[in-house]
């Protein structure tokens, strides 16, 4: 039965145990409680005779023991614990406390107004009143070997005891941290007896004003304050990265330290009450949880950005992380608004990260450069895109959680050329052929379709390379690829086709020995001015990736270089008594190959391709000779 009406009590304070009552039971509820039982008691028997005396025998045994550590009987100023005194007498401290709580039990049924019965009261205000100022005592001086990192570290390392009847030397012998270890034991037995006695409201009182200025510190030392959005929004983006990254390495520590060890000690201090359990944690816990899991979404909030979207992400990551180990230790219904939060935050920063994802397609779609890049070179648009793409790739993992089939409803439109494996591989792939689309339009602003088709086959060249240097090459795959590079070399051989072929049509389709010498020069003539004028064109345009570089100008030189040696080598024979002939036959074969091997570099000199048989032959031409 209920030893005292806790909620008619006043609690005592942390420092000073609360004041006693003048009585356990009033008689007017004693004599009550035994007329209540009047008409089931029997007869008195010798076996109740005996169980009265040994009852009253354990209310002056604990009359002995408890007065002796009566904080009223202390003439020293100086606290002496009993738990630091004897450790033998402080279990038998425990034990009387728990076989008077029994003979009250026993005498309030029996005969509920001896005298025996008013002495175990008082003797029972006296022992609670020890009981809370040793739990008081033991946590403020332990505070060091209570920490929550030591909690949190043995929590992990070994199974602590649960079971005051272990010899608390065999109980610290499987851990390093004996001091620790032995508080914890002490303040579980001290709680144990005090919950079990009626005085649970007390005992967890002063544990949460203790623990809670311990969780409140380790967070403010942590850094972690509390934020409004006014004031989140307010920072400028140099401070509010840095409050990011902060709150990325700090979080960690805290859940899987700070509140992972003030669970596992307040589950292990209060053991004997789930009750106590939760609403010890819930106080201690609650407050500092929310506000430390509030701060992304606030982040979430804020005006978006393309680059914020990897913060974002390393934010989303974090929690998801810890996201097992935050409903495992606010699991209690009490609490839950911490778990709560931790998936609201979730909840706003995958929101905001798909926003940012199409906020970035769009403005692929609007770009309106309207200025054509010199040389059909690398636009930057291609150049941004592909590595924000690249960049994105290497969060696969988070953006597996984020980007869903659902969510991918542009998916339905890929050519039927293309499977995507996943979600994501199918959300950049998308983005790629959106800049794609884009490159078209930007190659329609050149007046010279030989240019807009190399300006294609650069970018999309570029595209490939910017794959295989990334994590893509593993989300896109090598069909998605290998598409692309069918791309290049269909914009590639159409390049070459339209920006050549006035050069190739000089050249007659046959080696013909009737052809009259005008004729011959003509050829020569025609041959020389429509070189030049694709040379001159094209010597200022660009192709910055080596390997198709080279790929270009070996199959334009098979192509040339063999028809117009050819031609040379037959038809110079019936020009050779011609006067003035180098202004005549101004190129020869090795000439010509010189030429298209110096294409394509920016660095070009310009001026007459007469005697450019002084530039050294490159590696287009030692293919072709």
């Amino acid at each position: 039965m209920a030893i005292l009406d806790m909620s008619k009590r006043e609690p005592s304070s942390p420092s000073m145990p609360r004041k006693a009552k003048k009585s356990l039971f009033s008689l007017a509820k004693t004599n009550s409680s035994l007329s209540s039982f009047s008409g089931h008691i029997p007869p008195q028997t010798p076996f109740k005779t005996f169980s009265r005396s040994i009852m009253e025998e354990n209310i002056d045994n604990a009359d002995t023991i408890v007065k002796k550590w009566d904080l009223k009987e202390s003439s020293s100023e100086i606290f002496s614990s009993l738990f630091k005194q004897d450790r033998k007498e402080a279990k038998e401290f425990i034990k009387c406390v728990e076989d008077l709580k029994r003979a009250m039990q026993f005498l309030v049924i029996e005969h509920s107004t001896c005298n025996k019965l008013v002495l175990a009261q008082n003797l029972m205000q006296i022992a609670m009143k020890r009981l809370e100022k040793e739990f008081y005592q033991i946590l403020s001086t332990n505070k060091e070997h209570l920490d929550p990192e030591s909690v949190s570290k043995s929590s992990r390392s070994s199974q602590l005891t649960r079971s005051t009847s272990v010899d608390f030397q065999e109980a610290c012998e499987s851990t390093d941290s004996r001091n620790e270890i032995q508080a914890m034991s002490d303040l579980k037995l001290i709680a144990d007896c005090m919950i079990g006695s009626g005085y649970a409201k007390e005992c967890w009182k002063i544990y949460r004003i203790i623990r809670k200025s311990i969780v409140d510190e380790g967070l403010y030392r942590l850094g972690i304050e509390s934020r409004s959005s006014a004031q989140i929004n307010a920072m400028k983006p140099n401070v509010l990265e840095h409050q990011i990254k902060h709150w990325i390495n700090t979080v960690k520590i805290a859940i899987k330290t700070l509140f992972h060890g003030e669970r596992f000690l307040c589950d292990h201090v209060f053991s004997a009450s789930k009750t106590i359990r939760e609403t010890s944690f819930s106080d201690l816990a609650k407050e500092g949880g929310i506000n430390l899991l509030k701060f992304p979404e606030l982040i979430a909030k804020t005006k978006k950005s393309p680059e914020k979207i990897f913060l974002l992400m390393e934010l989303q990551e974090a929690i998801a992380e810890l996201l097992p180990e935050i409903e495992s230790i606010f699991s209690y219904e009490s609490i839950s608004s911490v778990k709560i939060q931790a998936l609201t935050s979730l909840h706003k920063l995958k929101s905001s990260i798909q926003t940012i994802l199409s906020d970035f397609e769009l403005s692929i779609q609007k770009n309106s450069l309207k200025t054509p890049v010199p040389g059909g070179g690398i636009h930057p648009l291609t150049n941004s895109v592909m590595d924000y793409i690249a960049s994105l790739a290497n969060y696969n993992g988070v953006l597996s959680d984020i980007i869903t089939e659902s969510s991918m409803s542009a998916q339905s439109s890929f050519p039927e050329t293309y499977s995507a494996t996943s979600a994501v591989s199918a959300r950049l792939a998308w983005i790629v052929l959106v800049l794609l689309c884009k490159l078209d339009t930007k190659a329609e602003l050149y007046n010279d379709i030989a240019l807009s088709y190399l300006f294609l086959a650069n970018n999309i060249q570029f595209v490939i390379e910017r794959v295989h240097a990334s994590e893509l090459k593993c989300l896109l795959g090598d069909e998605w690829i290998s598409n692309l590079e069918k791309k290049v070399k269909l914009y590639s051989t159409k390049y070459e086709n339209v920006a050549w072929n006035k050069v190739f049509l000089c050249l007659p389709e046959s080696l013909d020995p009737s052809l009259s010498p005008d004729t011959i020069k003509e050829h020569f003539r025609r041959f020389n001015e429509s070189f030049e004028e694709s040379y001159q064109r094209q010597k200022s345009w660009v192709v910055p990736d080596g390997k198709l570089q080279d790929e270009i100008k070996v199959s334009i030189a098979r192509k040339l270089v063999p028809a117009y040696r050819d031609f040379y080598d037959y038809y110079m024979v019936v020009l050779s008594g011609e006067k003035n002939l180098e202004v005549l036959v101004r190129f020869s074969p090795d000439n010509i190959g010189n030429c298209l091997s110096d294409l394509f570099h920016e660095n070009v000199m310009s001026g007459s391709l007469v005697g450019s048989s002084t530039l050294p032959n490159s590696c287009v031409w030692q293919c072709i000779s």
